[in-house]
């Protein structure tokens, strides 16, 4: 799976891998708290917009899908005698939400940038899973993350595909290459951290 097949414009800064594999157990701290968030996004998305017939139908099979991938995480977490502690601030989430949510408009459109939202997430996670699956030291970590790459690599097209259920797919299309350019931005200029999985 490669970059342009996740539709992102920049690669992580190849110094990360070398990092979080030096600092796994609160890689897997992170990631845990990160399938977490992502099961629980998926609900607020089904609450914010029950009737959206087929938003709630494709989004309710990801969250036990993404809920299933923190038990998983968790299990990873009791084999290394490491406790989940507190969620931690996602600077990288937080930095998507604010500079490309809206705060007023179309709901559609305020849907829209929602589900790309997500679907940005999704495919940097995965760029992520990939990256650990070819080179941390630990061979059991390097199946389990190429296990749940597999899994979770058609998660942002879901989203994407979503948008363009409800908007045109050219509006669509516009939009996420709107969103493609900020996320790079945003990838340029955050600090590369050891402890975090974004």
């Amino acid at each position: 799976m490669s970059l342009t097949t996740l539709g992102l414009e920049l690669p992580t800064d190849p110094r990360w891998v070398d990092i979080a594999g030096m600092n796994i157990g609160e890689i897997l701290i992170d990631h845990a708290w990160c399938e977490q968030k992502a099961a629980s996004s998926c609900i607020s998305l089904i609450v914010m917009y029950t009737d959206k017939v087929e938003l709630v139908e494709v989004l309710t099979p990801i969250v036990a899908e993404e809920w299933g991938h923190f038990q998983r995480v968790l299990k990873e977490l009791r084999k290394r005698n490491i406790r989940l502690g507190r969620q931690r601030k996602d600077e990288y989430v937080n930095e998507l939400r604010s500079r490309l949510r809206r705060s007023i408009g179309d709901q559609h459109e305020q849907m829209m940038d929602n589900l790309l939202i997500n679907a940005l997430i999704e495919a940097r996670s995965c760029e992520r899973f990939k990256l650990l699956s070819e080179h941390i030291a630990d061979e059991s970590l390097r199946k389990f993350y190429r296990e749940l790459m597999i899994s979770e690599a058609g998660h942002y097209r879901t989203f994407i595909e979503l948008a363009e259920t409800y908007l045109p797919a050219s509006r669509v299309r516009e939009r996420w290459k709107e969103f493609l350019a900020v996320e790079a931005d945003i990838m340029a200029t955050m600090d590369v951290r050891a402890d975090r999985m974004h």
